[in-house]
């Protein structure tokens, strides 16, 4: 829907202070925590880049012959370099006279702020990269090229892209944005422990993992069962597992959510209750929250399982230097008869409407570049990220990468075993709402509240923050 400037202002305003509630930016997501290692960022380097890009772009501007682009980003180190690379590829080798200039905005939340700063006055940016999270509120805002124009304008092939990835940003049967890099959660288990405590079958749900805990503490040597850190992208994926809606109207697809449905559908509760049985057993003590906090346990060699990104396999990998074999596996249901699946975290690529049929045609260009098959192979051995195109998987770069990390063939097993029906929520407050859903398992677990009222808790707050959003944009 389009925004008056007036709106704009008072949405900018309100909308600045829900995404700034949004958890640590810190594990590779993922969704969003994997949502968020990310968005960490080197500094230097990438100011270094940022300056190196802009320089380039004032020379090959002096002409006056090259169309140009600028690309607004949250990726910081290892994964800034790699997008650089790309970046810097496509500015030598395109044959259209394109020209990107890549800006870092440092972390998810940074980004889509500057970006609703920016509407109010002038744009800024002619493509943006903007998490899962932020999906719907770029949809409700009026400011952005749906992707699906510039495909049907050029005859792109939607089929090359990873139907289950494509399904996220798909509303109205339209491709709003392009993935670009997307993961999932994923269970990491220490075979070791599972081999000392004679475990061959690795749970596949939460009542499992609690079956298996005291064998795993006691034969296996492990300090704790499993470190699960409190992350509400962990709960939102539950609620996929159980196949139940987050939201309201269609999950937030067919029109903007008025209201959650974890409440009155039993998902939250039937979480709630699975996740504080294992923390009243000893099985998931407290280990913090955000989608970082189980990683340190697991790869220090204290704990025999945590959940986390599947584009934290590389770090893992890294941090545990051998001590012991990695395994991975899907990530769990909440009870044994579930049958959903699991949706992408991440982020996306925008194109912003700046009423300008050039930049328009440049920017739909890089976009195609970095979804190709070769750039996405690349990218994916370099960050860990899901090829979103299908044809990655046969450039040899990318066989290469999953012969050096097999583990890394269980996050796609998982991708493409789940459903377009397990895509996920759309909701304008969607960080606001993690924060709640955090908040209030914690006090559940420290204060002995009961599931059905943690649910009712977290069910009041966050259908008050749609309800306030959705009176000043709607």
């Amino acid at each position: 829907m389009k925004k008056n400037m007036l709106r704009v202002a008072a949405g900018a305003a309100m909308a600045s202070m829900l995404f700034s509630a949004c958890g640590s930016t810190s594990a590779p997501n993922a969704g969003t925590s994997a949502a968020q290692t990310e968005t960490q960022t080197s500094s230097a380097a990438d100011a270094s880049a940022t300056k190196a890009s802009s320089e380039d772009s004032s020379a090959s501007s002096a002409s006056g012959d090259k169309t140009e682009i600028t690309f607004w980003h949250s990726m910081g180190g290892v994964n800034g370099q790699a997008l650089d690379y790309l970046i810097n590829k496509f500015n030598e080798e395109n044959d259209k006279n394109i020209h990107v200039t890549a800006e870092f905005q440092g972390e998810y939340d940074d980004a889509i702020n500057k970006l609703k700063s920016a509407q109010i006055g002038n744009m800024g940016a002619d493509l943006v990269q903007i998490y899962d999270i932020g999906t719907r509120f770029m949809i409700d805002s009026g400011w952005v090229v749906p992707m699906q124009e510039l495909i049907d304008a050029d005859g792109w092939d939607v089929s090359k892209l990873e139907p289950n990835i494509a399904a996220y940003y798909t509303v109205d049967n339209k491709l709003y944005s392009m993935p670009f890099n997307s993961s999932t959660p994923i269970l990491y288990y220490n075979k070791d422990m599972f081999d000392k405590a004679g475990i061959t079958e690795i749970p596949d749900s939460l009542p499992a993992i609690g079956k298996v805990a005291d064998k795993l503490v006691k034969d296996g040597g492990a300090g704790e069962a499993i470190s699960l850190s409190i992350y509400g992208w962990f709960f939102e994926q539950f609620c996929c597992k159980q196949g139940l809606a987050y939201v309201d109207n269609g999950n937030g697809r067919e029109t903007a959510a008025t209201k959650v449905a974890f409440d009155s559908n039993g998902a939250a509760v039937n979480i709630l209750k699975a996740w504080k049985d294992l923390y009243t057993s000893g099985a998931a003590p407290m280990v913090g929250r955000g989608g970082d906090a189980g990683l340190v346990d697991f790869s220090s060699g204290k704990s025999a399982m945590t959940l986390g990104s599947t584009a934290s396999l590389k770090q893992v990998l890294e941090d545990v230097n051998g001590k012991f074999e990695v395994g991975t596996a899907y990530f769990p249901k909440v009870s044994d008869s579930d049958k959903g699946g699991v949706s992408i975290g991440g982020a996306s690529l925008w194109a912003l409407d700046n009423k300008d049929d050039a930049k328009k045609a440049a920017t739909w260009e890089f976009v195609k570049f970095l979804v190709s098959p070769e750039s996405q192979a690349y990218w994916n051995a370099q960050t860990g990220y899901f090829p979103v195109t299908t044809a990655a998987h046969d450039e040899q770069v990318f066989k290469d990468n999953l012969a050096k990390y097999p583990q890394f063939g269980t996050a796609i097993d998982q991708l493409h075993d789940s459903t377009p029906e397990s895509a996920g929520a759309l909701l304008s407050v969607f960080p606001e709402a993690r924060q709640i859903v955090e908040t209030e398992i914690e006090n559940m677990l420290n204060n002995d509240a009961s599931p059905e009222d943690t649910a009712s808790k977290m069910a009041e707050q966050i259908n008050s923050a749609i309800s306030d959003y959705n009176l000043v944009n709607g």
